[in-house]
């Protein structure tokens, strides 16, 4: 399974290790994820989602309704 957030779409950088003497070695920035299951009280039922750490704070804020149903809107899903 790729470690891509299923709202926003995130997924792994890569960049680069940076010794004390500037030698350079490739790595990976991944993204935080973790499955999380969501209530949502306008379908009456759960869903289970692997999202980022911020797309559970957007969650937070505006709602999973609004979040999947703004997510929708812009072709997302």
């Amino acid at each position: 399974m790729a470690r891509v957030c299923e709202l926003t779409g995130k997924k792994a950088l890569v960049g680069n290790n940076v010794s004390h003497a500037m030698n350079k070695t490739k790595r990976k920035f991944n993204v935080n994820l973790r499955t999380k299951r969501f209530y949502i009280p306008e379908e009456d039922r759960w869903i289970t989602l692997r999202v980022s750490a911020s797309a559970m704070k957007t969650i937070d804020k505006k709602g999973i309704y609004a979040v999947l149903k703004e997510i929708e809107r812009k072709g997302y899903i």
